[in-house]
């Protein structure tokens, strides 16, 4: 990728040629991170983070003058984008599909930091994965999303439920349980989010709330299932995040869940080594699909539990 000494070249990925510019601007000045690392980042999380961009509608967060100027969410695919972007028009919104990885470093050139995608794929409007959202009142009760994390693992294991964990790279922490692709609609899972929040705010009333106001949830930990809907988005795995530190939404295993974690432990700098390392911890997520007794779960809950 590029060097940090030069300030603008073009780069051949994949057959497209991609303008990068003002490369040593900084980005994250308090971890002396400029476009340069921010492109090299991108480049050699690629690999893992395409898959979760790939056919959906992208939403990011763009801050042309790093994290310390203002911010803007971009939604419609600029004018001025080049002819290989690829776009879907939904709803009025012409989105841009992230599909390889010239779209990944040109969208990294504009300084789109924060990468949102919905649950669904823009051919179905049915999603593909269920994800529970663990948002404790700041970072300094991150452990009580820890403590979340590891109630909802013993159920879903109980369950017979393959479920996946990363961090929000900010303040809280995100469960992944993948379905079938196409298969059940917004309705059906939310019986099933619904029933795993209330059940987990039943297990620890004081530590644990479903309640959508702040000012009402005392300091407890929001189980945030209302997000996972229609029209809703989530940060990506490996997006960066906006925050001084250089936070990435990081996929974890889940025997690193445990007192010792914190969301620092994983940046936009140490990202790539880990993944050389240690590998993807959902690499398996699409294999796991298709062995989740999710239809079992839902006849039980329909059956049981008053809506």
């Amino acid at each position: 990728m590029a060097k940090a000494d030069q300030q603008r070249q073009t780069v051949n990925l994949d057959g497209y040629l991609v303008d990068l510019t003002s490369l040593d601007k900084l980005v994250w000045p308090d971890r002396d991170i400029n476009k340069s690392a921010y492109l090299y980042y991108l480049s050699h999380t690629a690999e893992y983070m395409l898959p979760w961009l790939r056919g959906r509608h992208l939403t990011v967060i763009r801050y042309p003058h790093g994290i310390t100027g203002e911010s803007f969410y971009q939604k419609n695919c600029p004018a001025y984008a080049p002819e290989f972007i690829q776009t879907d028009t939904h709803e009025g919104i012409n989105y841009i599909v992230c599909s390889n990885l010239a779209t990944l470093i040109w969208l990294g050139n504009q300084l789109a930091l924060e990468f949102h995608i919905p649950f669904q794929h823009v051919e179905t409007d049915k999603p593909s994965e269920i994800v529970f959202d663990l948002d404790p009142p700041d970072r300094e009760q991150f452990h009580v999303a820890v403590k979340a994390a590891l109630i909802m693992k013993k159920l879903f294991d109980k369950l017979g439920l393959t479920s996946f964990i990363k961090t929000s790279g900010n303040k809280g922490l995100q469960v992944y349980i993948p379905i079938p692709k196409k298969t059940y609609t917004y309705g059906q899972t939310r019986l099933f989010t619904s029933f795993v929040a209330r059940y987990l705010v039943s297990e620890q009333p004081g530590l644990f709330t479903i309640e959508r106001l702040k000012k009402k949830r005392r300091g407890r930990l929001y189980v945030d299932y209302v997000q996972h809907a229609p029209g809703k988005t989530i940060i990506a795995p490996y997006s960066p995040r906006a925050n001084p530190e250089a936070l990435v939404a990081t996929p974890l295993y889940w025997d690193e869940v445990d007192s010792r974690l914190r969301p620092e432990q994983f940046s936009l700098k140490n990202i790539p080594t880990r993944l050389k390392k240690q590998g993807c911890p959902f690499e398996s997520f699409d294999k796991a699909r298709d062995n989740q007794p999710f239809d079992v779960i839902l006849e039980w809950i329909n059956t049981h539990q008053k809506v």
